[in-house]
């Protein structure tokens, strides 16, 4: 993974611990349900920008190196790879 990509998705993952922890706090208090659910929304669409973060990274990183290998065995095994990301992580939104 790039360094400024590592940095970036790092930054982002502990405000989103922090976004997780505030979530927790609301529930204790018994806060108004419709509150806690947007709170709740927010930290889905945070984790979803580090899933697109993280597999943009991949394809230019990895998969990209695996293509101009010239190794047939290593693409299909990224190209597979790829596609069992696809298939788990398919709501990942850029």
């Amino acid at each position: 993974m790039k360094q400024d990509v590592r940095k970036d998705v790092t930054a982002r993952l502990k405000r989103i611990s922090g976004q997780v922890s505030g979530i927790q706090r609301m529930v204790d208090e018994d806060r108004y349900c419709v509150d806690v659910l947007l709170q709740v929304a927010a930290a889905e669409a945070a984790l979803d920008r580090v899933g697109h973060l993280l597999l943009g990274s991949h394809i230019e990183t990895c998969v990209t190196s695996a293509l101009e290998s010239g190794r047939p065995a290593e693409r299909k095994k990224k190209l597979d790879e790829l596609l069992e990301v696809f298939s788990k992580f398919g709501r990942v939104r850029p």
